[in-house]
């Protein structure tokens, strides 16, 4: 049995959510400015313009809209928001607002020009999304007093301000909400150059010392995520540390992660359960995903929330009308042979066995 990951919220070192120690290490390693920041070219630059231009107007950055897979920097960018504009920030999350009183003691109390970072957006309350239109467009709102037919609104004014908004799921946001927002960005998957130069710079902010080799390594490991680049980089520090001299080698960085089950795509144990399952239970597919998560011993959940979107992204695996479906790329990635007629349904009988 592997070492265990318990730290990371869905329990696996590659998991893109974050912890409490990764919260922590984060804002040690987080850039500054946009000079500093990694990656997210087109982000970056259609950014600075956006910032440039409210500094020269002398007032408010547009409403910005973050959206993207967990552990790209949206948190990040938006910190960076505010200290291009050299205004305060306050961070909450949609979760957190559950009725629009939540929402008005939160924009009663900013400040001129004070950045509002909204977490996962899109799991706001309804009526709280509602008062944030004339929020975002007229900087008032009405607050309800009382109940009935004697409830009154008073219009409470609010001082000019920047809401940053992020979420992992731009389609659930309605669209009133987003033609509010003069500038959105998508936070793109990172390619392994760019994490190459994040894992050297948290190396270096680390006191770590990481051979090229070593950081490309890890880089190819990362799911094209920071976040989980950060993540490996500290577990093959530890394991520099306590097995080698310290230094992170290409040697030292595979045998690392070898121990921690992750493979050279990046893959982890619970990955390669699904991958097996479907391969050696079921031919290939085209399998039901209930039957697959059974096949696992997971929740169907779990299978399809967590293990799926990587495997989809990295071409292993195809969601079908018929079910789930191996891809040639699976086969050779476990160093498998396919049965014959493999590929969308490989070596699979008819339902009356033609």
């Amino acid at each position: 049995m592997g070492p265990t990951t318990e730290g990371t919220p869905d329990g696996r070192l590659v998991g893109a959510l974050a912890d409490g120690d990764d919260q922590a290490v984060e804002a040690a390693l987080r850039p500054k400015d946009l000079g500093e920041f990694i990656g997210q070219e087109r982000v970056r630059e259609q950014l600075d313009l956006v910032l440039r231009a409210a500094r020269q107007r002398g007032g408010t950055a547009d409403h910005v809209l973050l959206s993207g897979a967990p552990g790209l920097g949206k948190t990040t960018l938006s910190m960076i928001i505010a200290a291009e504009m050299g205004a305060p920030i306050r961070i909450t999350s949609g979760p957190a607002i559950q009725h629009a009183g939540d929402l008005a003691a939160i924009l009663s109390s900013l400040t001129e020009g004070e950045v509002l970072f909204l977490d996962e957006i899109h799991r706001m309350s309804r009526p709280a999304e509602e008062m944030l239109y004339m929020a975002m467009e007229d900087f008032r709102v009405d607050v309800i007093v009382g109940k009935g037919p004697g409830a009154t609104a008073i219009p409470l004014e609010l001082p000019p301000f920047t809401l940053v908004g992020a979420t992992t799921r731009a389609g659930l946001l309605p669209p009133p909400l987003r033609d509010r927002f003069g500038f959105t960005g998508h936070m793109e998957f990172y390619e392994p150059a760019e994490l190459e130069r994040v894992i050297h710079r948290s190396a270096r902010l680390l006191d770590v010392e990481v051979e090229p080799e070593g950081a490309a390594e890890i880089a190819g490991r990362s799911r094209g995520t920071p976040r989980i680049a950060n993540r490996l980089l500290r577990r093959v520090r530890d394991y520099a540390q306590v097995k080698a001299d310290g230094v992170i080698t290409r040697e030292v960085a595979a045998t690392a992660l070898g121990v921690y089950e992750v493979d050279g795509r990046g893959l982890d144990r619970l990955d390669r359960a699904v991958l097996g399952a479907l391969l050696k239970l079921f031919g290939g597919g085209p399998v039901g995903l209930s039957t697959l998560a059974v096949a696992v011993g997971e929740e169907r959940e779990t299978v399809e929330e967590v293990a799926e979107p990587f495997l989809v992204r990295e071409g292993l695996l195809a969601r079908t009308p018929r079910g789930r479906v191996a891809t040639p790329a699976a086969w050779a990635h476990l160093g498998l042979t396919p049965p014959e007629r493999a590929g969308g349904g490989a070596g699979q009988q008819g339902l009356f066995g033609v």
